[in-house]
């Protein structure tokens, strides 16, 4: 080879990773339907043949609809398919979990002296019995309008002429495959009792877009508050138009916060009310939509007090860098349905309620008003949160 030869060398292909992903898909669906079917069917029971097969097909449909349900029902937007598949997805989590602990029982029962098929028969009704009462449990936890979670919020740094500011917080409200309409005018009610000064919305209001979702979001017009109503985008918005619900809420009498500020004043006191995009934003591409919380905060004094909405916890670093009183987020949902909740917490500095975070910052996270997909809550109830700002 000539020193004046050029060799251009290809970027290798990562034909690896679909396969990688694809596979790891099949280990987790396997998991997750095949171990609630060895754990209500194992052929140490002795259950009746008809028993066994009508079971196993049921778990096999089930497995092999699952997929394609999900990519019609959210890669589509086909509500009807969303509806089945998010209702497969949460029965089919509690069983996995309560399976899990119900094998753990079978040991004990081992140890004990329990034989099959008594042995197994036990866990499978243990596992049947506490699986149907959570899932009726949590489906109405999820369907009910939330209750009101009162906390109360010391910042040093407000003004007296503030003390007692009342703040109402809405997040993650998702209204998606389920018509929650009628949902959607009961939590404007509940709100309009609590005398609100600001009244906030989080983010991810909503699971489709605006023409599909309209009338679920159209209460939010009804929501009063003395002093502003405020929302700021959510990952989910980022999936779909994030700028049409942007405008959408202006439309409806809200201000978006799109990377700005408003203030809020009481005789010669300020509180500063940010907001800042979702981190999600800049990754999808939208011209102008990235979290930006110098832009949200410019023109501010340095010794005024601020209440920033950021919808995910883990926005809350730029928040204590920038010397923020007080951000309120969701996106947690408190975990949803037990013990999901354990990986959030891998991914979020918090799940749900008050935490510090440096000498200034408050975190409130809500664990948010609707819900994400399969319609349960289970140990992770939904909330309005009221909170009430003291100065020192």
């Amino acid at each position: 080879m000539s020193a004046t030869e050029t060799v251009t060398v290809r970027p290798a292909r990562r034909v690896g990773r679909p396969l990688v992903f694809i596979s790891a898909l099949i280990v987790v669906l396997g998991l997750l339907f095949g171990v609630p079917w060895w754990t209500l069917l194992s052929s140490a029971a002795q259950w009746p043949s008809p028993v066994g097969a009508a079971g196993s097909v049921l778990f096999g449909a089930a497995l092999l609809s699952f997929p394609a349900l999900m990519f019609y029902g959210h890669g589509r937007r086909v509500d009807w398919a969303a509806r089945i598949a998010d209702t497969t997805l949460g029965v089919v989590w509690v069983l996995f979990v309560w399976a899990i602990l119900g094998n753990v029982l079978r040991l004990g029962l081992a140890v004990a002296g329990v034989a099959d098929p008594a042995r197994s028969r036990v866990v499978a009704a243990f596992t049947l019995l506490v699986s149907a009462v959570l899932i009726g449990w949590g489906y109405v936890e999820a369907m009910r309008v939330p209750r009101v979670r009162r906390v109360e919020v010391v910042l040093p740094r407000l003004g007296r002429e503030l003390d007692g500011l009342k703040v109402a917080l809405l997040t993650d409200t998702h209204y998606g495959p389920i018509d929650r309409e009628r949902w959607s005018k009961g939590v404007t009610e509940v709100v309009n009792t609590l005398d609100a000064d600001i009244v906030c919305h989080t983010g991810d209001i909503a699971d489709g877009s605006v023409d599909q979702r309209r009338a679920q979001a159209a209460p939010l017009a009804d929501i009063r508050a003395r002093d502003a109503r405020v929302y700021v985008t959510g990952n989910h918005e980022y999936m779909g138009d994030a700028q049409n619900w942007l405008d959408h809420m202006r439309e409806l009498g809200w201000e978006p916060l799109h990377n700005r500020h408003v203030l809020v004043r009481r005789g010669g006191d300020t509180l500063v009310v940010a907001g800042v995009d979702d981190r999600t934003a800049k990754s999808s591409g939208r011209p102008g939509h990235q979290a930006d919380l110098d832009a949200a905060l410019a023109g501010t004094g340095a010794d005024l007090p601020v209440l920033l909405l950021a919808h995910q916890p883990q926005q809350i670093g730029a928040a204590v860098a920038a010397g923020v009183d007080l951000q309120i987020s969701g996106h947690t949902h408190g975990g949803q349905i037990w013990p999901f909740h354990y990986l959030v917490r891998v991914d979020q500095p918090t799940v749900q309620g008050l935490t510090r975070h440096g000498e200034r910052t408050q975190l409130y996270t809500s664990r948010g008003t609707g819900f994400w997909g399969p319609p349960l809550r289970v140990f992770a109830p939904s909330e309005i949160t009221l909170l009430t700002l003291r100065s020192a």
